[in-house]
């Protein structure tokens, strides 16, 4: 099973944010946290991370009928992006929308996302930790 991971603009800061909105651990100790637990579960997860939307885009049309699930974290073109929207829509499989902070906590612009309408379910708020329990979900989706 393949599973596409899609991290959007200025993804690659966290642990770098001053504010720590994000926490402490910084984009490739993320990173390596997702690939051991798709490895644990015997899945191949490519991890990406884009600031271009059109990129973004590319590649989630390029995961048809090679990833079995998409798991994204759009960042801030969660809130704008309805390319993205209909890109996910397009999909052939199930979409999980992950976000490292709670936005529902936050400014009322985040309460609502594109992505959100792509996708079967969402997680958001738990940090890191959150990555990982996307990951055990989508895996359980695609093995059902």
């Amino acid at each position: 099973m393949k599973l596409l991971f899609i991290n959007g603009p200025n993804a690659n800061l966290y642990g770098l944010d001053p504010s720590g909105t994000y926490g402490q651990e910084t984009f490739p100790d993320i990173a390596a946290r997702c690939h051991r637990k798709a490895a644990t579960l015997g899945v191949e997860l490519d991890f990406r991370q884009s600031q271009d939307e059109g990129e973004i885009i590319t590649w989630i049309q390029q995961a048809r009928g090679h990833a079995q699930g998409v798991i994204i974290n759009a960042a801030g073109l969660s809130y704008t992006s309805i390319a993205i929207m209909d890109a996910l829509l397009s999909f052939d499989g199930p979409v999980i929308e992950v976000h490292m902070s709670n936005i529902h906590r936050r400014e009322p612009f985040r309460n609502k996302t594109y992505t959100a309408k792509a996708a079967v379910g969402s997680i958001c708020g738990l940090g890191p930790h959150g990555y990982e329990l996307a990951i055990q979900a989508m895996v359980n989706l695609c093995r059902t």
